[in-house]
This record gives C-alpha cells, sequence and structure tokens, in this order.
C-alpha cells in the first residue's frame, strides 16, 4: 500500500476511534441524568479503559505511532481528522469533560 493511501487509513481509523470515546464522554452526564447508571457503568468502563492504554503508551495513542511511518509530519493533527486547536488540547478538554461527567453521574447516584 503507498504511504499517502496507508497514512489516509490510518487517519480515518483514528477519528473514526476518537468519535467514539468523544461520543462516550459526552453521554456520560446525559445517561447519568437519565437515570442510566448501567449506561454511565459501560461508558465510563470504555473511557477507563482507553486511559489505560495512553498510559501505557505515555500518554499517546498507538495509532500516531502508525501514521508517523508514513509521513514525516508532525503537527499536532498530522495523524487525526481534527482541527489543529482541539487535536493540540484534546486530552485536556475531553479530560475535563470526562471528570465533569463523573461528578454529575456520582452526584445523580447519590441522589
Amino acid at each position: 500500500m503507498r504511504p499517502a493511501r496507508a497514512l489516509l487509513l490510518v487517519k480515518l481509523v483514528h477519528t473514526a476511534v476518537w468519535a467514539f470515546f468523544a461520543a462516550c464522554i459526552l453521554a456520560i452526564p446525559a445517561v447519568a441524568v437519565a437515570g442510566r447508571f448501567d449506561l454511565v457503568a459501560l461508558l465510563s468502563a470504555a473511557v477507563t479503559l482507553e486511559i489505560a492504554v495512553l498510559v501505557v503508551n505515555r500518554m499517546r495513542c498507538p495509532l500516531t505511532g502508525v501514521a508517523a511511518r508514513y509521513t514525516d509530519e508532525r503537527r499536532d493533527n498530522f495523524d487525526i481528522y481534527l482541527p489543529l486547536w482541539l487535536a493540540r488540547h484534546n486530552k485536556q478538554v475531553f479530560g475535563a469533560l470526562f471528570v465533569a461527567g463523573e461528578l454529575v453521574a456520582a452526584w445523580r447516584w447519590l441522589r
């Protein structure tokens, strides 16, 4: 497979995986407010597993390393279809949203 085509494929997969976990994070407070704590647990477990993968890989997605094989580009979004500012601050933005969602879930569960 040509490098350009391989990079395209990696970026598409990386973006899809990112969208899945972003959706999980955004859904946590909504399903908590709806009282669906079974779904909160499932979504939280999925995100926690992704965090563990990042920790094991020194806070980098494994797909970043795969994408790096096919290009010399190293901007923050070289490996994913996200705006540069979001790719640069992704962990801070979605980390804060995850913590906030977990706090909403804990508050709703304890009520």
